[in-house]
């Protein structure tokens, strides 16, 4: 009687999810804290949240972000490891800022102080955001600034015009997954190995998408996998990328390009020289994008020569295995 009133219950309990009820994501009682604008929570910041978690805990802390927009520069310090910060949904839960290049006015490194995310803490998660740089095409204005290790973003939003993400940290490793991340010149820009996996890059204006500064010591530096490149109607010409720095590694795996990408595909940022060092690749790109003659000194992965830029190869190193995956 008594499994058949259990049954019964977890029948109902179930019904209750498929029809809307509370999902245990949204539960506050599996967060640390809860971040809301109108007082409901712990903190009515996200940065005052952070500031109030305990440095290198010993346990990871979660911070629900309660559906807003929150306008703040907000810092994951190097002493906050194992942050995780989950927002009630990607569409409504916005962080945003306006700094941008002139307005920070600190010499020729002002980018660097323009961010409106920056994660510095290790094993840094985030899932169901946006992170906005609100200051439009006005130069260079970065939205997330990442230079952590172990850091992953599940189903977030990114948006700017220049620079909008900038992946940093040698040897550092990032994972975007089912992300979406829109912007104009160099949006996707920096040194670390990251992977973006089934995300949509978005084009803004005739530019380029990528500007990789991989260390010559890194074998990985921006891996795309079953990714998606899209455009504004009125952009036309786009390259993949081009080198910040000439050991610069980019590749494409299984990706459909639209027309706006430009049938050369890659730049060489006037620096010829830079064709014998950087690392170009694509293998069974797909779309209209796709066709074309690409740059004599970039490289089609045979099938033999994908499989080392699995997610895996590309993230992994021993005792650190599947870091990327959400076990919450």
């Amino acid at each position: 009687m008594l499994s058949h009133l259990m049954l019964v219950l977890a029948s109902v309990v179930a019904a209750a999810g498929l029809l809307g009820g509370l999902s245990t994501g949204d539960d506050p009682d599996e967060y640390d804290y809860v971040v809301a604008k109108d007082g409901t929570g712990d903190y009515e910041t996200i940065q005052a949240a952070i500031d109030g978690a305990k440095s290198f805990p010993p346990d990871r802390i979660r911070i629900l972000v309660r559906e807003g927009v929150y306008d703040e520069k907000v810092e994951v310090h190097a002493w906050n490891p194992d942050i995780t910060l989950v927002g009630e949904s990607a569409e409504e839960t916005v962080i945003t800022h306006d700094d941008h290049f002139e307005k920070i006015d600190r010499g020729r490194n002002s980018t660097f102080f323009t961010y409106t995310l920056k994660v510095r803490g290790n094993d840094f998660r985030a899932r169901n955001l946006t992170v906005e740089n609100s200051a439009g095409p006005v130069g260079q204005a970065v939205a997330l600034h990442v230079d952590a290790d172990r850091a992953s973003f599940e189903n977030c939003r990114f948006l700017g015009h220049q620079d909008t993400v900038y992946v940093a940290g040698e040897g550092a490793r990032q994972y975007f997954s089912e992300c979406y991340v829109e912007g104009t010149t160099d949006f996707v820009f920096g040194g670390a190995t990251a992977v973006f996996e089934d995300c949509r890059v978005h084009s803004k204006a005739d530019s380029y998408v990528t500007a990789a500064s991989t260390p010559e010591s890194e074998p990985f530096g921006f891996v795309f996998l079953d990714c998606e490149l899209t455009a504004d109607a009125d952009v036309s010409e786009v390259y993949l990328g081009r080198p910040w720095r000439n050991h610069a590694r980019t590749a494409f795996v299984r990706t459909w390009l639209d027309s706006h990408v430009l049938p050369a595909g890659w730049h060489n940022w006037s620096r010829p020289e830079a064709e014998a060092t950087v690392e170009y690749a694509e293998y069974d790109s797909r779309g209209p994008g796709a066709s074309g003659e690409r740059v004599s000194w970039a490289n089609v992965l045979t099938e033999d020569e994908v499989g080392r830029y699995s997610t895996a190869n590309v993230l992994g190193s021993e005792g650190d295995e599947a870091w990327w995956d959400w076990e919450e």
